[in-house]
C-alpha cells in the first residue's frame, strides 16, 4: 500500500499522527520517490549467494531459467529410465524363452552330479599327487647323477696326482716329497677301491 498521496499539486505524504498526540504536517515529494517502507533491504553478495543455494537456482542464474532447465533434465531423466526398464523387460523375457529340447540336453539330475562330482574330485587329485612325485624322484635322480659324476671326477684327479707323486719316487727324488703327498700313496688302493664302485653305479 502507498503511503503517499496524489493531486493536481503532484505528489505528497499526508499528515500524521504522532505518538503523543501532535500532528505532523504533511510533505511535498518529487517524481520518482520511493517511500521507505517499500525500499528493498540491502543484502551482501555472499547473503545472496547462500539463499540462491538454498532455492537451488545457481548464483546469478535467472529463477525462471533454472526451472525451465530443471523441467527439462527431469523430462530426460524419466525418458531414459523408461528405455532402461524397457530393455530389462525384453531381456528378462528373452531369457525366459527356452525350448523343451534344450532345457532336457541341459538338464543334470542331483544325484548324478553328487555322484560324479567327488569322483572328479579325487581324480584330479591323485593326478596332481603323482605328478608331485614324478617330479621329486627326477629330481633327486638328476641329483644322484651330477653327485655321483662330481665324485668320480675327483677321484680321478686324486689318482692322476698320485701317479704323479710316484713317478718323482720313482724317478730317485723320495726325500722331495712332503707329508701330504707320502699319504696320498698310501690312500691309492682305497681310492682306486672307491672309483670302481661309483663306476659301477654309474652304470646302473
Amino acid at each position: 500500500m502507498s503511503t503517499y498521496l496524489e493531486s493536481d499539486k503532484g505528489k505528497f505524504i499526508p499528515a500524521t499522527k504522532r505518538p503523543d498526540g501532535t500532528w505532523r504536517k504533511a510533505r511535498r515529494v518529487k517524481d520518482g520517490y520511493v517511500p521507505q517502507e517499500e525500499v528493498p533491504l540491502y543484502e551482501s553478495k555472499g547473503k545472496q549467494f547462500v539463499a540462491q543455494r538454498q532455492t537451488g537456482v545457481p548464483p546469478g542464474m535467472c529463477p525462471l531459467v533454472a526451472a525451465e532447465l530443471k523441467k527439462t533434465h527431469e523430462k530426460k531423466e524419466k525418458a531414459k529410465q523408461q528405455r532402461v526398464d524397457r530393455s530389462t523387460t525384453t531381456t528378462t523375457k528373452a531369457a525366459q524363452v527356452t525350448t523343451p529340447a534344450s532345457a532336457t540336453a541341459t538338464t543334470i539330475k542331483p544325484a548324478q552330479f553328487t555322484a560324479s562330482a567327488p569322483k572328479a574330485k579325487n581324480d584330479r587329485e591323485i593326478a596332481a599327487l603323482a605328478k608331485t612325485l614324478d617330479a621329486e624322484l627326477k629330481l633327486n635322480a638328476d641329483s644322484h647323477e651330477v653327485d655321483t659324476a662330481k665324485q668320480l671326477k675327483k677321484l680321478r684327479k686324486k689318482i692322476r696326482e698320485i701317479e704323479q707323486i710316484e713317478s718323482k719316487m720313482q724317478a730317485g727324488n723320495p726325500n722331495k716329497l712332503d707329508k701330504d703327498q707320502l699319504d696320498k700313496v698310501k690312500k691309492k688302493s682305497e681310492i682306486l677301491k672307491q672309483l670302481t664302485q661309483l663306476e659301477e653305479l654309474a652304470k646302473v
